[in-house]
């Protein structure tokens, strides 16, 4: 068979210079705020590698809500909001707290070392953009937060996305349900320790969400802070915690609380 004959003809198309491959969608963040200590990272940094996704399985899922503990403090049972300041009455809906209808909440109690419990769902349609949608948080002390947003069909910067200590440290992987699902926190807290204005031992935190710890005994930087970095720039040792309106309609339901005595 001659050269010609047994030739394959190929498409002059595939001669071309190979395409430039797409570049990278930029996250949401920023590229002028400080740097971390200690880190290449700056606050909200939009290069930021955002936390592996991985499926919780049924880890943590309550299809009710749980029972809490015998010696836990109900904070939120479906019923009221006696156990909080402010806050409608009116944004209580079907047992559960919606925070765009209630306004911020801050427990009439002040806590310190403590383990904390909240079961939270975002809309599940969006109802803002990426940085509004199921935006929120629970803050400790109402100063230091662990994020709310809706984190599986929608990221922001990776310290921005739930399960984070905002604007510090991302969460260790990222194991957001649905939009539109119930999930949880369990977030256990130690409170910051002074000795006059000298801090002596930062704020830490350990949280598992939906089952998965994402953050192991993380040190607070200080305060929630949005595009500058945080300091002990306030010395309380106890406060309020507090659920946080952000203009979206996320739902709350089965909070609770247990004081800890920690020995030092």
């Amino acid at each position: 068979m001659s050269a010609a004959a047994g030739a394959v003809a190929i498409p002059l198309g595939l001669c071309l210079p190979a395409a430039e491959p797409a570049k990278p969608k930029v996250e949401y963040g920023y590229d002028d705020t400080p740097f971390l200590p200690n880190s290449p990272w700056r606050v909200h940094d939009r290069k930021r590698p955002q936390p592996p996704m991985v499926n919780p399985g049924t880890a943590g899922q309550t299809v009710q809500p749980a029972v809490p503990p015998s010696d836990a403090i109900v904070l939120f049972d479906g019923k009221d909001l006696s156990q909080w300041e402010g806050g409608k009455a009116e944004g209580i809906e079907n047992g559960c707290i919606n925070i765009l209808k209630t306004g911020e909440l801050r427990t009439k109690q002040h806590f310190g070392d403590c383990q904390v419990h909240v079961e939270w769902a975002t809309p599940a349609k969006a109802d803002g953009g990426a940085m509004s949608w199921g935006n929120s948080g629970v803050l400790m002390l109402g100063k230091y937060e662990v994020q709310i947003i809706e984190s599986r069909d929608s990221h922001i910067y990776a310290d921005g996305n739930a399960g984070a200590l905002y604007g510090q440290h991302p969460a260790m992987v990222n194991p957001a349900r649905k939009p539109g699902q119930w999930q949880t926190f369990d977030i256990v807290f130690t409170a910051p320790k002074f000795e006059g204005e000298r801090l002596v031992k930062p704020a830490y935190f350990t949280v598992f969400y939906n089952g998965v710890l994402v953050q192991y005994h993380r040190a607070s930087l200080g305060p929630m802070k949005h595009k500058v970095l945080a300091t002990y720039d306030s010395k309380e040792t106890k406060g309020p915690i507090a659920l946080q309106q952000h203009g979206s309609a996320v739902r709350f339901r089965n909070i609770w609380v247990r004081p800890l005595k920690l020995e030092e």
